[in-house]
């Protein structure tokens, strides 16, 4: 391994022994040998209650201890030390209680407070109880979650932005998000698909204010009940759902420059009786101005050639989404429930550029290239869930769900060539319509049974990939473009997956147990309307998954998942389409890809007080990883990047989260990650390996003045993107925030400025084949402005019932 590797990752360790020490100190002095139970009932039916969320706090805005009840109403708080407590009781559709606990007689080590009986009622928790108690991270079985409502920062930026600061989440430098460093995830909006995330994410998640989100769950070890595919998890974005009869909602206007545009966003809820809606929406336009960017690639062999590419390029794209849920409540026993969603965008591009081929100091080629870029995309899906209880166990339940989902994204390329040395390419036109419809039936039952729950279920997905490509060139002589049929065609890929699951959750005293297995029957059909070429694949695969949860004294848990995921091909890397748009470098998709297997083992250890301290490790195994293949063709002087299933890859990691209160005013956060990453594959005959340290480290720090003032600043670390084939540079960015409630909880202003000390930042990507070395570089706007407003209204006292289960296909790559 290199020095500065070696450098970077003891670094990265050094620190966070730094940050471990402190709250690892603090949690020693506070351990005591006391403790506090008591036992909670309706006082009405005296039914005892469950999961009933109980505070622990030294004062009225000092939070010590969260906990919950169990199945027979009962709490514990251990480890404490002589004093006096304050419990508070809060759960929703009863009045919140606050309760005395004395401990100063040092010689009463147990208070038990007996049978607390909560009364049902509309009156909300205090504002400054909510405050203190509300942990920003918790820590589940199978996942963590980040409640974007416990972040002031919620109120400045959008969704995609806050994406840096969840567990196991980064940014690279176009913006993707990365779940563990991979691509391939899927993402659910109220743990189902939708198509405002599946068709395009960035656009609509960048639209997306974090202010109308509730939280954001990764599940780093998805159960068996999840569809097998997304390699590295499941991003699940809860909208806000605390709907009670009334009404209420939220609105949020920003405005970013000179990158980025104004967008509008809200959610909107209400519950009359037993019918109940929600919605959330909105629109955005998002600029690019013009920038620099340079290509340059060096081969070797019997005629070794150096490209040289310089030019321009600037973009504009506007999207709009909308999201609907409503629900009707039959009875006690019958709920339905439907969603509806819609999305759209339309983007407009151009850029310029200047090419130049060379050996040693001969113009072997040369051109000036135009490339204006039209696109435009539209989704929608809808869905239909009919869930039934029982009278026996109003816990079990059977639910039948169907699915409706489609998209279409279509890309114009117009390229005019002047200027030209020995190169004979006319002007042409390019054409790439691609279409996608799926149909999903599922039906799930749940069946607890005293401290363990078993769940079955069935699906059958009925998918089509659609593809309509052309290519046309000018014709001198009638001024027409004619189509080009050897790089013309209609494509259809059929795609049907047939499953079924089974899973089981058992919890006893501090451990916790959820295991199951999936097993997936795939069948691919691919033909082609103008050729001979057809696609036939038929496979079945048995996935397993496991996570073990294990809780400690002091609010220490320890978990310990494994499972293995499948990574199915899309229509971006079936598609055969061979785009053109540089004449230098093509690129198009592989019809006969194979699924990729991985086998994922994580180990994680949760530490929550006063902070919250997540650490995390990690082996990932890929096997037939699809990775983009790059290949030089001497002969066309072209370079032609596919897919192919011809990657393994290694891939040991660790992860640290740190959230700390300094004060009741200042609040730090820490959320970085490190995996050194080992790749192989075969390119073209040849076998390339690479190997390399990634890594990534966001810093937060946020604190609040008088008169409800809020400053925050932000420090990204990104390091180094491995592939197969290439590497790419690291990156560092700033922000800085100042938030205020003009009206307390309504309505409040923001500002901030993202990268305020550099102006544009360098993009570096490196890459490498058999018999060629290549670089682009491109400088980005990175300096920018930010102001937003957001106003929430209306009043709510009664949560509404949606389905427990429903449509959850995550069997295809999301990640572009």
């Amino acid at each position: 391994m290199k020095i500065k590797t070696i450098t970077i990752l003891m670094s990265w360790l050094v620190a966070c022994g730094l940050l471990l020490s402190g709250p690892v100190a603090l949690a020693q002095t506070l351990s005591g040998t006391a403790s506090i139970t008591g036992t909670l009932a309706d006082s009405a039916s005296q039914q005892k209650l469950d999961f009933i969320t109980v505070h622990l706090m030294t004062s009225p805005t000092t939070l010590l201890k969260v906990d919950y009840t169990r199945a027979d109403g009962t709490f514990t708080f251990r480890g404490l030390r002589p004093g006096k407590y304050l419990v508070s009781l809060v759960g929703v559709g009863y009045q919140p209680k606050t309760l005395t606990a004395d401990l100063t007689d040092s010689t009463r080590q147990h208070l038990d407070l007996g049978a607390i009986y909560l009364s049902q009622g509309t009156v909300g928790l205090k504002e400054v109880t909510v405050k203190a108690a509300k942990p920003i991270i918790v820590q589940e079985v199978d996942r963590i979650a980040y409640d974007l409502q416990a972040d002031p920062e919620s109120k400045v930026f959008s969704v995609l932005e806050m994406m840096r600061k969840v567990p196991l989440l980064s940014l690279d430098a176009d913006d993707n998000i990365l779940l563990k460093g991979n691509t391939d995830f899927k993402i659910l909006i109220n743990g189902k698909p939708s198509s405002m995330v599946e068709r395009n994410y960035k656009d609509i998640l960048r639209a997306m204010p974090a202010s109308s989100i509730q939280r954001i769950e990764v599940i780093t070890t998805p159960p068996a009940k999840y569809d097998a595919e997304g390699l590295a998890g499941i991003i699940n974005i809860i909208t806000n759902k605390k709907i009670d009869n009334g009404y209420n909602g939220s609105v949020n206007l920003s405005e970013r420059f000179p990158i980025g545009g104004p967008g509008l966003g809200g959610s909107f809820s209400a519950k009359v009786g037993k019918f109940g809606m929600s919605a959330f929406g909105g629109a955005s336009v998002y600029t690019s101005p013009r920038i620099s960017i340079a290509t340059q690639r060096t081969t070797t062999g019997m005629q070794p050639t150096s490209l040289f590419q310089n030019g321009s390029q600037q973009a504009r794209n506007n999207s709009a989404y909308l999201g609907y849920e409503l629900s009707y409540e039959l009875d006690s026993l019958n709920l339905f429930s439907g969603q509806f969603n819609i999305n759209g965008s339309r983007s407009n591009g151009r850029l310029g550029q200047e090419s130049r081929l060379t050996r040693e100091e001969l113009v072997l080629q040369g051109y000036n290239l135009s490339n204006s870029t039209q696109g435009r995309g539209v989704g929608m899906d809808a869905a239909l869930n009919y869930q039934k209880g029982f009278r026996a166990d109003k816990n079990r339940m059977l639910t039948f769900s169907y699915r409706y989902f489609s998209y279409r994204n279509e890309q114009r390329n117009t390229i005019d060539i002047t200027d030209e040395v020995a190169f004979f390419q006319p002007d042409y036109r390019q054409l790439n319509d691609q279409r996608f419809a799926e149909q999903t039936y599922q039906v799930d039952y749940l069946y607890p049974v005293k401290k363990l729950t078993v769940e079955a279920g069935a699906k059958a997905i009925l998918r089509a990939n659609e593809s309509d490509f052309q290519h046309r060139n000018h014709n001198a002589e009638t001024g027409q473009f004619d189509i080009q049929p050897g790089l013309s065609n209609q494509f259809r890929n059929e795609q049907n997956v047939f499953g079924a699951y089974n899973t089981y959750q058992y919890n006893f005293k501090n451990w916790g147990l959820k295991g199951g297995v999936r097993i997936e029957q795939t069948v691919i059909n691919a033909d082609f309307q103008f050729t001979e070429l057809k696609v036939r694949q038929n496979y079945f695969n048995v996935i397993p998954s496991l996570s073990v949860n294990r809780k400690f004294k002091g609010n220490k848990a320890l978990n310990l998942g494994y499972s293995q995921r499948i990574q199915r091909p899309g229509i971006y890397q079936l598609n055969p389409f061979v785009d053109k748009s540089n004449p230098n470098f093509e690129r198009t998709g592989n019809p006969n890809l194979r699924p990729a297997l991985v086998n994922d083992l994580q180990l994680g250890y949760n530490w929550s007080k006063k902070g919250s301290v997540n650490i995390g490790l990690g082996f990932t195994y890929f096997r037939d990883l699809i990775f983009p293949v790059s290949v030089y063709d001497s002969s066309t002087r072209v370079t032609r990047t596919t897919y192919g299933n011809t990657g393994r890859a290694k891939l040991p990691s660790a992860s640290l989260n740190v959230n700390y209160p300094v004060t009741k005013r200042w609040n730090m956060s820490l959320n970085s990650r490190a995996a050194y990453g080992m790749v192989e594959g075969l390119v073209n005959g040849v076998l390339l390996k690479n190997q390399g340290l990634m890594y990534n480290m966001s810093f937060s720090t946020g604190y609040r003045l008088e008169k409800d003032w809020r400053v925050n600043a932000n420090l990204n670390v990104n390091g180094p993107n491995l592939s197969l084939q290439g590497t790419s540079n690291r990156m560092i960015s700033s922000s800085f925030s100042v938030n205020k409630d003009v009206v307390k909880d309504k309505l409040s202003l923001s500002a901030s400025v993202n990268n305020p000390f550099t102006k544009f930042r360098r993009d570096y990507r490196e890459s490498f084949g058999p018999d060629f070395v290549q670089s682009n570089e491109r400088l980005d706007y990175f300096r920018s402005y930010q102001f937003s407003l957001n106003y929430k209204f209306g009043k709510l006292k009664e949560a509404i019932k949606k389905n427990k289960r429903g449509i959850r296909n995550d069997d295809v790559q999301t990640g572009n």
